[in-house]
């Protein structure tokens, strides 16, 4: 499941908690849009605002409407022994993988990160990514830690937080990371604006925000890319500069997506957990201008 295109819908939620009508079609859009995986409880699905229970229930959600479509749940957690209790819940619904960044409050530092991964490791069934996103975990991995992390079994994929502009640069930094790690152990791109630059440069997957609310548009970068037409992916990618702009300007793409899947019918507004707020004002009239103009879809 670790090639292609992985798509992460956001979570959408009401004043009773998770909105299950609005993230079920969300799931069944991405399936039919025929999406190589989907990511639920990433950073856009809001993981870190939902209690045990309310995580089990979206994994189970998620399998159930994915129609086949590999499933992969977060379950990044303060604690060691809340990681692996929301382990077992995602088994136990059926995932095919789980993604686990390493959540803190008191900054970690490499070993603690390391004996982290080790104990969910040790205690998993199935496939575990390496979730590298240093802007909301706060923990920079060195490509050395990544190389210890992907010996330990049941590691099986490295989602990195993006490649260098310069083709020739990503090429070499992805390189670099695959030297470190088994052969099993695929290179994943996240950071939606290197998404054609980095499966360009060698990354097996690209890990989308954008795929989770945007999959045709999201598919046709990937399938160029995977084609090996790297000026045309790039092409691709570029037109979607505006919305690029847009996720720099907010310090990510969570409040611009749960706009958009307001605009688009997807999820009623607000959808997001409080004080977070979706985009308004004139920077949500000029993302239904963007999502128009653009063709998303």
């Amino acid at each position: 499941m670790f090639t292609g295109l992985s798509a992460f819908p956001i979570t959408p939620l009401n004043q009773d908690g998770v909105n299950e009508a609005a993230f079920t079609r969300l799931v069944a859009r991405l399936a039919a849009a025929g999406v190589d995986s989907i990511g639920a409880l990433g950073s856009t699905g809001v993981y870190a605002y939902l209690d045990r229970a309310e995580r089990a229930r979206v994994a189970r959600l998620a399998v159930e409407h994915a129609d086949g479509v590999p499933v992969m749940v977060g379950i990044g957690a303060l604690r060691t022994r809340e990681v692996l209790a929301l382990a077992e819940d995602a088994q136990q619904a059926g995932v095919s993988a789980l993604l686990l960044a390493p959540v803190s409050y008191h900054a970690l530092n490499a070993d603690e990160v390391y004996n982290l991964y080790a104990t969910v490791a040790r205690n998993v069934s199935v496939p575990v990514c390496v979730y590298d996103n240093p802007g909301v975990s706060r923990f920079d991995f060195s490509d050395e830690l990544h190389g210890r992390i992907a010996q330990l079994k049941h590691i099986a994929s490295i989602k990195i937080p993006g490649v260098p502009a310069d083709p020739a640069a990503a090429a070499q930094r992805v390189a670099r990371l695959r030297a470190l790690a088994p052969a099993h152990v695929s290179i994943g791109v996240s950071g939606d604006k290197f998404g054609a630059a980095g499966l360009s440069a060698g990354c097996a997957l690209w890990y989308s925000v954008i795929g989770g609310i945007f999959p045709a548009t999201t598919l046709a970068i990937t399938r160029a890319a995977q084609a090996g037409q790297a000026d045309e992916a790039a092409r691709l990618s570029a037109r979607l500069q505006p919305l690029w702009d847009l996720f720099a300007k907010y310090k990510g793409s969570l409040r611009v997506v749960a706009a958009a899947a307001g605009l688009m019918g997807l999820a009623q507004q607000p959808c997001l957990p409080l004080p977070l707020q979706a985009i308004d004002g004139a920077d949500r009239e000029h993302l239904a201008s963007l999502i128009d103009t653009l063709a998303l879809a």
